[in-house]
């Protein structure tokens, strides 16, 4: 990713963040959190924050109650960086007004970050046209069908293209704003924030949107031993004339049954495991990722890191990185 710090000499710190009716609580907190809190080390916030309305108050939010905010969309005409947190409903027409202030900012060279559904928001301006951007992971198709200008990127945490960045959902609108301030004030004062916030430093933008995947055995399955072992060996060859006769099964009966318990193939199946074993192992262990490879059942380093970048949108030391907790055996 291309390095877009921001020279401290002419950085605008005015951040204006957007409040609108049946407001996304999550989103919102999320951005005044990360961006409006006292910096731990400076004792004051990194950013002049700002709320603006989008329309007159009171605003009612998501949860039940109601918010007040004095300035309105005028704040936007000042602002160094924008945020769009969410939007109330994909269907909900955006206001002329809020989609004029948008463009302006981006003419006169404003920043502007979307959490969640804000990505929509952003894509109705325009701006977003040939650009990548990201949404979270249950929207994305509809994002695409509805601007298929835009070149949206499934499944990743974020995209920052400079001026420009879009998030996935909830906690990933987290990972934009700590990127974000790394970007602005360096890694030190993004850990500060992460330390205060009780939450990881850095996942890059392009590690996927990680939806676990259990790999589930449903109840009454009289195939529960033979998974169990499974399991336990994810080196173990897939052979269904085995594993039937081992289950005291007919071949056709065996495949149909283990589709019954798990709803996947048994070479699916396996996969599974062999990915949530080797995360396992590189969060955990110091072990080579050639190691890992051979005993996770992979074989080569090659063949895990391919379903890696297949099922996962990572690479194995990618993701060593970001949430291993050992150091690597030489």
């Amino acid at each position: 990713m291309p390095n877009h710090s921001v020279d401290p000499t002419s950085f605008d710190s005015r951040l204006v963040v957007l409040a609108y009716d049946q407001l996304c609580t999550f989103e919102f907190g999320t951005a005044i959190e990360a961006f409006g809190r006292d910096d731990l080390l400076l004792g004051k916030p990194l950013y002049d924050l700002r709320i603006a309305a989008v329309e007159p108050g009171p605003l009612r939010a998501f949860g039940g109650f109601q918010i007040n905010v004095e300035g309105g969309l005028e704040l936007l005409e000042q602002a160094g960086t924008i945020v769009i947190p969410g939007w109330r409903d994909l269907a909900a027409e955006v206001d002329s007004d809020l989609l004029d202030a948008l463009r302006a900012a981006s003419r006169r060279g404003c920043r502007i970050v979307t959490i969640c559904a804000g990505t929509f928001v952003l894509a109705a301006t325009g701006l977003l046209a040939g650009k990548r951007a990201t949404t979270h992971w249950f929207h994305h198709e509809e994002l695409a069908r509805a601007y298929p200008q835009v070149r949206v990127e499934a499944s990743v945490l974020y995209v920052d293209e400079g001026d420009i960045l879009t998030s996935a959902g909830c906690a990933s609108g987290l990972d934009t704003c700590l990127h974000l301030i790394r970007r602005d004030f360096g890694p030190e004062a993004a850990n500060r924030a992460a330390r205060r916030m009780v939450t990881p430093p850095h996942r890059l933008g392009c590690q996927a949107q990680y939806i676990e995947q259990p790999v589930t055995v449903r109840p009454g399955s009289s195939l529960a031993p033979l998974l169990d072992r499974l399991r336990a060996n994810p080196d173990s060859e897939i052979d269904i004339e085995y594993l039937a006769r081992t289950a005291h099964m007919s071949r056709r009966t065996f495949l149909r049954r283990f589709h019954d318990a798990t709803g996947t193939t048994p070479a699916n199946w396996l996969l599974g495991v062999r990915l949530e074993r080797a995360k396992d192992l590189l969060e955990t262990s110091g072990l080579s990722i050639p190691l890992i490879a051979e005993r996770c059942g992979f074989g080569t380093a090659a063949t895990m890191r391919h379903h890696f970048r297949k099922y996962l949108e990572s690479s194995p030391s990618c993701y060593r990185k970001q949430f291993g907790r050992v150091e690597r055996m030489s």
